[in-house]
């Protein structure tokens, strides 16, 4: 009992001083190293749409945080704990194993997705020994891979051209998983895979039909081919009267 009331007495309790105290900001003091990185600290680049209207390539994440204040982060669910016959249940790692002499050697691999809901999302891998690693090597690498992509409304059920769905519709790849995303009205919702949702919603996209096809349960391979077909969206030409009558946006909504 003696023992136990001496750890007790040897806790220290916050003060009103340290409660006081402002938190720090990591972005303070963030030393850029790239010559986009400078830019952006030295306030000659102000807006996401700058970088990629002239083909930078982000290679700090401070980029993103800065020019994107408030981005929101999620891990989708790429693995699977024990269970009989597979029936474990899904969580956000993926434990993976290597025999050496040594003994068995655990890596764990995290999926994770960051976005601001509003025409800009990024997805990337983690992979480390420990998962609290893996995680953060994940987000970080997400901010690494942010695309901006195209919304629109080109369902033939509606007239209004509002930018909720996807302008057309578009098909990604990865191995045997296939997904094709397609336009749909106000008020359909997000009728795709869970994971895949989670994508979408990160990017803006409130409605939305979809077709799947492939091993699909393969998890990072169906998420690969969700971000593929999204890349599309920006790749495929258009010609400038179709613009205005699919009512495309291009990255966020302008005010």
């Amino acid at each position: 009992m003696e023992r136990k009331d001496n750890k007790k007495r040897q806790r220290r309790q916050p003060s009103r001083d340290d409660r006081n105290t402002p938190v720090e900001n990591p972005l303070e003091k963030w030393n850029p190293i790239t010559e986009v990185g400078k830019m952006v600290k030295e306030g000659k680049i102000t807006d996401i749409d700058q970088i990629f209207d002239n083909g930078y390539t982000i290679l700090e994440s401070e980029i993103v945080d800065t020019l994107l204040p408030g981005m929101e982060e999620d891990l989708l669910l790429i693995g699977q704990a024990k269970g009989k016959f597979g029936g474990g249940q899904r969580r956000i790692f993926r434990q993976t194993q290597k025999k050496t002499r040594e003994g068995n050697k655990i890596a764990f691999t995290t999926c994770a997705v960051v976005g601001n809901k509003n025409g800009y999302v990024g997805v990337a891998t983690g992979k480390s020994k420990e998962t609290v690693p893996a995680r953060d090597k994940a987000k970080r690498k997400a901010r690494l891979h942010l695309i901006r992509i195209r919304r629109g409304c080109g369902s033939w059920e509606t007239d209004a051209r509002e930018a909720n769905s996807i302008p057309f519709a578009v098909e990604g790849k990865c191995g045997s998983a296939i997904i094709r995303l397609m336009p749909a009205p106000r008020g359909t919702g997000l009728c795709v895979e869970k994971e895949c949702a989670k994508i979408l919603a990160l990017a803006g996209v409130k409605d939305i039909w979809s077709k799947t096809s492939g091993q699909t349960k393969t998890k990072l391979n169906l998420i690969t081919a969700c971000m593929d077909a999204l890349k599309k969206l920006s790749e495929i030409k258009i010609q400038p009267g179709d613009i205005a009558k699919l009512g495309i946006i291009e990255g966020k909504l302008k005010e």
